[in-house]
């Protein structure tokens, strides 16, 4: 018979994979589901937006892979995605087309989601894995050859994605326009991330020196927050918006409504 704490963490992994799902039968992988079912024991993302804090995770991964496995009708996208060598399609007229964007994402397991939920589609944007680097020069020539083509670089919050972001900028050259629109300390903190503590440590001047004193000190200090740790609603939302030109910055908070007409058409008509 389960434990009181089994039950426990079956009953929060039940309602994390509920709400990744949401809208619309989302697929997403299983460390997505962890940071979820975490939230779900202690819901500690949900303190004042005013505060800026990161949190430690609750459920050991051990844990929740004994009760994922006791649940095995809750599907999963892998965690682990063997790097796949490129080869070149018979389509090869392809590349006489021009590319606007593309994003690179530093996460193999996230870019299997991302690929899964269709993004590549909606967004008319390649998804390639920092395995795929360097780019074919067909597609950089593909890419070079459209009006103000961007290379998107998705990463987490940590030293090794940041470098990501440098070595994409330096192979892109000054051909291409390289933005982040990877985890920052600042966005993790807005969002009331968890954060994984004990990582391999660096020296705060070998970071980016663009990023704030305490942003550095923050991941010299062997602290990072996993892409995976954003649910998958609105990391699908966040990229979509941010390969159409919307920039990163969430959406603002409506206004409270300050006329009757504000809450709604059911209000009295007037002439």
């Amino acid at each position: 018979m389960p434990s009181i704490t089994d039950r426990l963490v079956d009953r929060a992994l039940r309602r994390a994979h509920d709400r990744c799902a949401r809208p619309g039968q989302l697929l997403f992988t299983g460390r997505q589901l962890y940071w979820e079912t975490d939230r779900a024991l202690l819901p500690l993302h949900r303190g004042p937006h005013r505060l800026r804090y990161t949190t430690r995770p609750l459920l050991s991964p051990g844990r929740f892979a004994a009760a994922l496995a006791r649940h095995p009708e809750l599907p999963v996208l892998p965690d682990r995605v063997a790097p796949r060598p490129h080869r070149p399609g018979p389509e090869r007229d392809l590349y006489d087309y021009a590319f606007p964007r593309l994003l690179v994402c530093q996460d193999p397991a996230i870019a299997g989601m991302l690929l899964a939920n269709r993004l590549h589609l909606e967004g008319a944007c390649p998804i390639v894995t920092p395995e795929r680097l360097p780019l074919e020069p067909e597609l950089l020539a593909a890419m070079a050859r459209a009006d103000g083509a961007v290379v998107h670089v998705l990463h987490d919050a940590s030293p090794a994605g940041l470098e990501l972001f440098l070595r994409v900028r330096e192979h892109a050259g000054p051909r291409l326009l390289v933005r982040t629109m990877g985890l920052l300390p600042r966005h993790a903190a807005a969002l009331h991330l968890a954060a994984l503590g004990g990582q391999v440590q660096c020296g705060a001047d070998e970071l980016p020196a663009e990023l704030p004193a305490a942003e550095r000190a923050w991941l010299a200090g062997g602290r990072t927050v996993e892409l995976a740790a954003i649910r998958p609603s609105r990391l699908l939302r966040t990229v979509l918006r941010t390969l159409r030109g919307g920039g990163f910055a969430p959406p603002a908070r409506p206004a409270a409504p300050t006329r009757a007409r504000d809450t709604g058409f059911l209000t009295w008509p007037t002439p």
